[in-house]
């Protein structure tokens, strides 16, 4: 399927907005779904749709695809509990909207609905593929919430698609955003004891996995988003610090991140050695496999 009209949830932000962005380089109409449309209108230019309520959209049928990315920022603030329920309600239920209005579409449109590789939990070095068992935290249960309420819409007749996204890296926001100015100071450094397995993919491959996805009719269920040699936290900051030139110095203790992050430090110090097993096994081409090319082309390339 050539997709020639899509709408994203959550498509102003770091993957939304270039997901955005490539679909327009392709000429495809593309509708963002958002909180505040004059910030859409602003961010992309008249020739993209904005929409905040789905009341205000036209029946389903109207798009291809619906690629739902919406979801307050997991690390932006303090996991207090109004701010885990914020979490929820902006995944959850915002997809439980989005069902219900894919459930009434005249023609169902294919849905690549976002999740996580925290849906596996913290899981040391176990090797993790598509159908690995879970550990339950906070993160792991909002997540496979999350596709859950995502999968609903197959019984309305929609392909879909689970995006188990892990730590992208690319310019301009993600990971790297957070990383770069400490490390670019020479003050970056292992996060605990730098076991912790960071199953990463550059932002490129995000995108053309995104776009499969999309477009192929054979593609259904869960995809771990991952390149496919996942690297140690220690790895990942060594393979930084030498991208930048500057030396590796202040390691954050484990104790000092929960006492900063509290349960939210779960994220830094939990472990999941993804594989991207089902990505795989389909053929796809991941333009950057190995860490330290694709730290040097977001790092040293215009």
């Amino acid at each position: 399927m050539n997709p020639t009209s899509i709408l994203i949830t959550g498509g102003t932000g770091f993957l939304g907005s270039a997901l955005t962005r490539r679909l327009l380089a392709k000429q495809v109409a593309v509708t963002v779904f958002g909180r505040d449309a004059e910030k859409i209108r602003k961010q992309f230019g008249p020739g993209v749709g904005a929409a905040t309520r789905f009341a205000d959209l036209a029946d389903a049928g109207a798009f291809d695809a619906v690629v739902n990315l919406a979801g307050a920022g997991i690390f932006d603030r303090y996991w207090t509990e109004p701010r885990k329920q914020i979490l929820r309600n902006s995944r959850i239920e915002l997809t439980r909207e989005l069902v219900a209005w894919i459930a009434a579409a005249s023609k169902p449109p294919v849905l690549v609905s976002g999740s996580a590789i925290g849906v596996y939990g913290d899981q040391g070095d176990s090797v993790l593929s598509e159908t690995s068992p879970a550990n339950a935290d906070f993160a792991q249960q909002l997540c496979a919430d999350w596709e859950a309420s995502a999968l609903a819409a197959a019984d309305h007749g929609s392909r879909v698609c689970l995006i188990r996204t892990g730590l992208v890296l690319g310019r301009g926001g993600g990971l790297l955003q957070r990383m770069l100015p400490a490390f670019r100071l020479g003050l970056g450094g292992t996060l605990g004891d730098g076991r912790q397995w960071m199953s990463w993919i550059h932002l490129e491959d995000w995108l053309a996995a995104a776009e499969a996805m999309i477009a192929d009719p054979t593609m259904s269920g869960a995809y771990n988003a991952t390149a496919p040699e996942p690297a140690t936290n220690r790895e990942f900051s060594q393979a930084l610090a030498e991208a930048l030139g500057r030396p590796m110095l202040l390691p954050l203790p484990a104790g000092l991140l929960k006492l900063l992050l509290g349960e939210m430090s779960a994220l830094v110090l939990g472990s999941q050695r993804v594989k991207p097993e089902r990505l795989l096994a389909h053929g796809f081409q991941f333009q950057y496999s190995r860490l330290k090319p694709a730290l040097d082309a977001i790092l040293h390339t215009s």
